[in-house]
């Protein structure tokens, strides 16, 4: 489906978003009727007059960009099992363009359906959404600025469905080195550097935390280095993914309902990759690094185990208490290779889906923020709510931390306590950050929203592709 601007009247359908319930703007075409079918447009309600080509969305909290962006998303979905081709919208804002690249956004991630594995997959015959030169305030319609507004909605639309392809896959088909192909040609693209280190670089390089964890896969592990240098870039930026493409919890053995949707755990790696695509896309003057520790984590007569003492990179050794606490252990080598590889970086920011503790604590939307800076912490937060992506702090705290010491290695990688497990993971991971980068660096779990079994705002059932959208507001605010 694609997006452009044209005139007054367009389509075959007109999509009209009622703005906080107000039947009686002229945009409405009969209220008494809309009165009569029982729509008073109350958020994300929807109302259909196939006879009059209308569809009538409603948006609320004062017509806001994440409402928006969800409205736009209701009414493609509403527009699905229509045969029509083509939907016209008009124009919602006032001053700028921000009402306008939301909901294109909303159109664009509305319409994103994973069906590679149907083999009769749902039609969908909407191919056009022209945004008419009408305007909802009665404002004059700067073509130029709307149209520039489309395509930056259209290239994020793209990364975040980017990331959506790559966590929906199976992981059959989603090995660690398959997610190395998927950087490689995004380096291909886009004329990025990008350098992919085998199992023989991890051990020469005193990698054991992630080498462990990969020991029992047939599927051998892969390090992707993924880098993007403007010139003239103000600040240099790390981002590190999780990039466990099947998580079996290894010898800890996940339960069976636990197990179900452990493809999804690679949803770091695959937004750090999306980010990176898009911040070359829009230019952005902000050296950007993406590291990613793809591997799998299974069971087999070699597979590491409870007990074990590992090594990690910068020589800590990390008593093994949980198998499935295996995140920690490639990130952990992964923020090592970082900090060495970019050492005059001024940012470092790891994206994994770390915990189910993290979505007991703030359930499913919302990922949890954690960190030492204040300031930067802030600033992510902030991003996420000029994104419409849900975030929220998890407070480190001293007590807290001594649940990961160990009587027989520096530190464990689980704590002695099933309570503030999230906080009690950031805190394992800040042991590999070096003293002069901790107030540079901030840990986002994403467990909660990178894979929801059913749809929600603008995401469908599945994978969200949660994450871009924030990182990549916060680089621009840099």
């Amino acid at each position: 489906m694609v997006l452009e601007i044209g005139g007054e009247a367009a389509g075959e359908f007109r999509i009209i978003f009622v703005v906080d319930k107000k039947l009686d703007h002229p945009f409405v075409g009969d209220a008494a009727l809309l009165e009569k079918l029982g729509f008073d447009g109350s958020d994300e309600s929807v109302c259909l007059l196939g006879e009059r080509g209308e569809l009538y969305v409603g948006v609320e909290d004062g017509g806001d960009h994440e409402s928006f962006r969800i409205a736009a998303a209701k009414a493609v979905n509403a527009l699905r099992s229509l045969k029509i081709k083509t939907a016209s919208v008009a124009i919602y804002d006032q001053n700028g363009t921000a009402f306008t690249e939301a909901i294109a956004l909303g159109f664009l991630l509305g319409a994103y359906e994973f069906s590679q594995y149907k083999s009769k997959p749902k039609p969908f015959s909407l191919e056009t959404i022209v945004f008419t030169t009408a305007n909802y305030h009665g404002a004059e319609v700067e073509t130029e600025a709307i149209t520039a507004a489309i395509s930056k909605a259209t290239l994020a639309a793209n990364a975040v469905n980017f990331v959506r392809d790559l966590v929906n896959q199976t992981p059959e088909d989603l090995t660690p080195a398959s997610l190395a192909s998927a950087a490689q040609q995004t380096a291909n693209d886009l004329k990025l550097e990008c350098n992919i280190y085998d199992e023989g670089y991890l051990k020469s390089h005193g990698m054991g935390a992630f080498l462990a964890v990969s020991r029992a896969s047939a599927k051998p592990p892969r390090l992707i280095h993924l880098s993007y240098k403007p010139q003239n870039a103000r600040k240099t930026v790390v981002l590190v993914g999780k990039g466990l493409t099947y998580d079996s919890g290894g010898l800890s053995l996940k339960p069976a309902d636990y197990m179900s949707t452990m493809k999804a755990d690679m949803g770091g790696a695959a937004t750090v990759i999306a980010v990176i695509r898009l911040a070359a896309e829009l230019a952005l003057p902000i050296e950007l690094h993406a590291i990613v520790g793809a591997t799998e984590n299974m069971i087999g007569g070699n597979a590491y185990k409870p007990d074990d003492v590992l090594i990690a990179k910068n020589h800590k050794t990390i008593e093994v208490k949980n198998t499935d606490a295996e995140g920690r252990l490639v990130l952990a080598d992964c923020l090592c290779f970082a900090q060495e590889k970019v050492p005059h970086l001024d940012y470092l920011i790891d994206i994994a889906t770390l915990t189910g503790a993290c979505v007991v604590a703030l359930g499913e939307y919302t990922s949890g923020v954690m960190g030492y800076n204040n300031e930067l912490k802030n600033a992510l937060l902030q991003a996420a709510h000029t994104s419409g992506e849900l975030a929220a702090e998890l407070p480190f705290n001293r007590h807290l931390k001594k649940l990961i010491k160990s009587d027989v290695a520096d530190i464990a990688n689980a704590a002695s306590t099933r309570y503030g497990g999230s906080i009690t993971a950031g805190l394992f991971l800040s042991e590999f950050i070096e003293d002069n980068n901790r107030e540079k660096w901030a840990h986002i779990d994403i467990a909660g929203p990178a894979y929801v079994e059913k749809a929600w705002g603008a995401n469908p059932f599945g994978a969200s592709g949660y994450g871009v959208r924030l990182v990549s507001a916060w680089l621009e605010s840099l």
